[in-house]
């Protein structure tokens, strides 16, 4: 893998441990309530730093794309799984007035690092745990 390679996927580690401090941090300062009655209203610390994170791992596949490093079917099924955690998040704000619940978050956030880790593997910049029955998922091994 090239240095360009391995300084995008350390920035996206960086920026996928950072975000969930963030929005911990955004939660116990809150700013202020949404407004409950704007039915597009889809922001909270929660929402933001999902969705940030959505979007980072988006960029590393395509990033990872456009290096050859996965080939395009791999890009497919990893964005397709991206793609379903960030709509899945989207419809839980929709139905509690743009807030996502601690444990639907931390859920979320559970798998979108599978996918990132999922990611990671297939560039060649991460590493399987256990003795690889299980994908590499952890606590296998």
């Amino acid at each position: 893998m090239s240095t360009s390679a391995s300084l995008k996927t350390a920035t996206l580690a960086a920026i996928l441990i950072a975000a969930p401090l963030a929005g911990a941090y955004a939660a116990g300062h809150h700013k202020g309530a949404l407004d409950a009655t704007d039915p597009t209203a889809m922001t909270g610390p929660r929402v933001e730093a999902l969705i940030e994170q959505v979007r980072g791992v988006h960029q590393g596949i395509v990033d990872a794309r456009q290096a050859n490093n996965i080939n395009p079917a791999v890009a497919e099924r990893l964005e397709m799984r991206t793609a379903r955690i960030g709509r899945a998040a989207e419809k839980i704000a929709a139905s509690d007035h743009g807030r996502i619940p601690a444990a639907q978050y931390h859920d979320l956030l559970r798998q979108l690092d599978t996918v990132d880790q999922r990611l990671m593997v297939n560039t060649g910049s991460g590493f399987l745990m256990g003795d690889g029955a299980d994908g590499g998922n952890y606590p296998n091994g």
